[in-house]
C-alpha cells in the first residue's frame, strides 16, 4: 500500500517570474481572491433577492525569507520596472521538505509592490530576513 504523504508537513514555496526561479520562500500570504455582489431586488418576488457577480478583486500576495543570495534576482527584477513595465506571468509553488510539490497557484500580469530588505541591530540578533510583496490581475493554472 503507497504511503500518504501529509499535507501538514513543513512547507516552503518557491516563486517564479515568466519561468526563472526567485528562490524558495518560507512564509506566503494572502492567496485571496473577493467577489464582490450587486443585490437586485425582483419586483413581485419576495422569496430571494438576485445576488449577482460584478468584480473579482485579488490581495496582494507576501513572501518572507531568510535573506539568500537569491536576494539579487529580486533587487533585479524590482529594478527591472524603472525601464518599463511589463506583467510576467508568476507561479507559487508550495513545496515539502523532500521537493515534492502540494500544490500550484499560476498568477496573471505580476507586479512587486513592495521589498523589505533585513534589519541589522547587534543589540537584538535575529535571523536577517526580506520581505516581497506583490500584485496580480488573477490566478491561471
Amino acid at each position: 500500500m503507497p504511503q500518504e504523504l501529509d499535507p501538514g508537513t513543513s512547507l516552503f514555496f518557491n516563486l517564479s517570474i515568466d519561468g526563472e526561479s526567485l528562490g524558495r520562500f518560507n512564509e506566503c500570504e494572502g492567496l485571496s481572491s473577493q467577489v464582490e455582489i450587486e443585490q437586485r431586488q425582483e419586483g413581485g418576488n419576495n422569496g430571494f433577492v438576485w445576488q449577482l457577480p460584478t468584480r473579482v478583486s485579488f490581495s496582494t500576495i507576501r513572501l518572507t525569507r531568510p535573506l539568500t543570495p537569491e536576494t539579487a534576482k529580486v533587487a533585479k527584477w524590482i529594478s527591472s520596472i524603472q525601464t518599463g513595465i511589463t506583467r510576467p506571468t508568476a507561479q507559487i509553488r508550495a513545496l515539502r521538505a523532500d521537493g515534492s510539490e502540494v500544490a500550484r497557484w499560476g498568477l496573471i500580469d505580476v507586479l512587486p509592490v513592495s521589498w523589505q530588505g533585513p534589519t541589522f541591530n547587534p543589540a537584538n540578533p535575529a535571523v536577517a530576513t526580506e520581505i516581497l510583496e506583490i500584485t496580480h490581475h488573477g490566478f491561471t493554472d
